[in-house]
């Protein structure tokens, strides 16, 4: 479809949280005993006007194997639990991100922190983990910070959800896949501006693929995804989606990677709700640096 390396190699998150890059207002969290992270614990009734809770700090990731298991334990959990909701649900997920990114910068804590969760949670966590490190491997880190990019927020969760099944509908195509693509390609539409090898969009496209797939919109995210699911179907998936997705960016890793993503979602459809929470993160030959929404405007 278009380049084996591009933007994708760029906004992958893998380097590790503690390089002199990363964001100065971070803060290490503690392991899920810390009380200035949220409960996962459903919450009182509320009163009539409830008081909002203050946020903590941006999570960052355990720097031992142990402390880790533990986060990627409560990470996984808050996801999936339907009463942490708004930004508590999106910090989680941001928390997950980094558990997984900082796994794959220590690969030789990988067996023991694996071998440490539960087996409710173990499958899910070594497909993201494996994941994770197959994209890590695809990266070439860049000397500055892209200057093309903006990042912005993603369109809502509902929303995306709704255009993933229509195309699922429509096509044929497992909707868990088109959310797959679209979180490795753009985090899910958080990054706006075009690839050094010229494919733009939520989908990630390359301008004559899209006026052979498209319609509508390249830069909207329904018409991205109903266009990814068409292409997709022209080069034989479902039957073959791993050739398919082969077509759609030709490298082994990252079809493992939307794989992997994929069939965490496909086994249990609330994974999405923390990987819709993860965040732009640039590596560079400095390090790994968080691109906010606003980074570009």
């Amino acid at each position: 479809m278009r380049r084996a390396a591009g933007l994708l190699a760029a906004i992958v998150v893998w380097s590790a949280c503690t390089t002199s890059s990363a964001p100065p207002t971070q803060s290490v969290v503690a392991v899920p005993t810390d009380s200035s992270r949220p409960s996962t614990s459903p919450s009182p009734t509320p009163s009539a006007e409830p008081t909002p809770t203050p946020r903590p700090e941006p999570p960052v990731a355990a720097s031992d194997p142990d402390a880790l298991a533990s986060q990627i334990v409560v990470a996984e959990r808050a996801v999936r639990d339907h009463t942490v909701v708004g930004a508590d649900l999106a910090w989680f997920g941001h928390l997950q991100q980094l558990t997984y990114r900082r796994l794959a910068a220590r690969p030789e804590w990988r067996d023991a922190v694996l071998a440490a969760l539960p087996s409710d949670i173990r499958a899910a966590a070594t497909a993201n983990a494996d994941a994770t490190a197959d994209l890590r491997a695809t990266v070439v880190p860049g000397s500055n910070l892209p200057t093309t990019w903006r990042i912005v927020e993603p369109a809502p969760r509902d929303d995306l959800s709704r255009y993933y099944r229509d195309a699922e509908t429509e096509f044929g195509i497992p909707w868990s896949y088109l959310a797959s693509i679209h979180l490795v390609e753009t985090r899910m539409g958080r990054i706006r501006g075009i690839s050094v090898a010229g494919a733009q969009g939520p989908m990630q496209f390359m301008p004559a693929t899209w006026a052979r797939y498209g319609d509508g919109d390249i830069n909207s995210d329904r018409d991205a995804i109903r266009a990814a699911a068409r292409y997709l179907k022209a080069n034989g998936a479902p039957e073959n989606i791993a050739g398919a997705l082969f077509r759609y960016n030709q490298s082994q890793r990252y079809v493992r990677a939307v794989t992997a993503y994929a069939e965490v979602m496909r086994a249990d459809p609330d994974a999405y709700r923390g990987y819709y929470g993860w965040q732009v993160y640039y590596l560079t030959t400095s390090g790994d640096v968080l691109l906010p929404v606003g980074y570009g405007r």
